[in-house]
């Protein structure tokens, strides 16, 4: 059997303070686990697999790598969020402001904090990276320890690695945890090819099912971290415009919403935050909705799936691998529609994954090292390596 990540190492890795290093870290750990899994499975994708990429995908985010410039660029690569900042400058010119548009421009944009929007949606991803390899990483280690060992099928050692799993459904229960590592255990001696590999593919849709519902806080708090609150936007903004009397006319613009009467200021500041937010939501979506396969292959996640079912997976016949994908997938034995229109929804995430997980089964790329022998040497180190990640 390769080596693996252990028990002890998961929990440890899972700790490690630095979020950059500890996601480079449980990338690694999610490959070596993979490995461990195929050398019993054979050469298929199981969840692990996917993950490593995803978890490699999710350091991106996490060190902010081309987010920040992409959020900094905004009103110039977005003419509508330019025509919103345009008129709220019109506005505050006004109300008695020098004409510096410039100045005002950047004024806006600081207050704004578009680079705080990165740091935020870094440290969200860098959260539901942690919870899942904590819990998930972790029970594969420990299968691996306790079952994958196994020679012949032992009823006991498979019923008491699931024992130790909480029953119930998630975020909070592990039901689906429970039935996927009974499945991998069953596939280990299946001697039916087609067989092994439905049962390997709803194993995977299950942890991924358990997965992307603990995920769900951390990918909308991701989503929605585009820009700061809007009444500290627009208190910080009057707090610069009128230093002297910015609790005065704050304090007006509160009594006049309440009376139905809304400023002009009110509205030209309402209507920029809005827009920008809006926008920066769509930047910030188009970043994490990417996903860097090997060989520089990249997958637009709101674009539908260009690969086919592999012939083994064409036909399905297992009766709980139909229904759990009768759950979660519209446009069952298709790729169509596959792509996720908004990524914050659970479900229209899950149509995208299932189908990933259908079509990749056999894609031996995806089974490739995530870093090369040099930067895997520094990771495990617990140093950040040199080169592109």
């Amino acid at each position: 059997m390769p080596s693996f990540t252990t028990i002890a190492e998961v929990d440890r890795i899972a700790a490690q303070p630095v979020a950059v290093i500890r996601n480079l870290q449980i990338t690694q750990s999610y490959y070596e686990l993979s490995a461990a899994i195929t050398g019993r499975l054979g050469a298929c994708a199981n969840w692990c697999t996917f993950a490593t990429w995803a978890s490699k995908q999710a350091g991106n985010t996490i060190r902010g790598e081309d987010l920040y410039r992409a959020v900094q660029q905004a009103p110039s690569k977005m003419p509508v969020l330019g025509d919103a900042m345009v008129n709220l400058l019109d506005t505050l010119l006004l109300h008695g402001r020098k004409p510096d548009k410039e100045g005002l421009r950047r004024l806006v944009w600081e207050l704004l904090d578009p680079g705080g929007a990165a740091d935020r949606a870094g440290d969200a991803v860098a959260r539901g990276n942690q919870k899942v390899y904590a819990e998930i990483g972790r029970e594969f280690a420990r299968f691996i320890e306790a079952c994958l060992p196994d020679e012949t099928y032992n009823e006991a050692h498979i019923t008491g690695f699931c024992e130790a799993l909480r029953p119930g459904d998630p975020p909070d229960g592990q039901r689906y945890l429970q039935q996927a590592f009974r499945r991998y255990y069953q596939a280990i001696f299946e001697p039916d090819a087609q067989a092994k590999a439905e049962l390997i593919l709803l194993a995977n849709i299950e942890i991924g099912f358990h997965e992307q519902t603990r995920l769900q806080p951390e990918i909308a708090e991701a989503l929605e971290a585009s820009v700061v609150e809007p009444h500290q936007f627009k208190l910080r903004l009057l707090g610069c415009l009128f230093p002297r009397s910015s609790w005065i006319v704050y304090f007006s613009i509160i009594l006049r919403r309440l009376l139905g009467r809304p400023t002009t200021l009110d509205r030209a500041i309402t209507r920029f935050f809005d827009t920008a937010r809006r926008h920066m939501r769509l930047i910030l979506s188009d970043h994490m909705m990417t996903l860097g396969f090997p060989n520089g292959k990249t997958l637009r996640l709101g674009d539908d799936l260009k690969a086919k079912f592999p012939a083994i997976l064409q036909q399905l016949h297992n009766p709980d691998l139909k229904a759990i994908l009768a759950q979660v997938d519209p446009t069952p034995d298709s790729m169509r529609d596959t792509g996720a229109a908004d990524w914050a929804d659970l479900y229209d995430r899950l149509h995208f994954i299932v189908d990933l997980f259908r079509s990749s089964h056999l894609n031996s790329d995806l089974l490739e090292p995530p870093f090369d022998a040099e930067q895997t040497e520094a990771i495990l180190a617990g140093s950040l390596p040199g080169g592109r990640l």
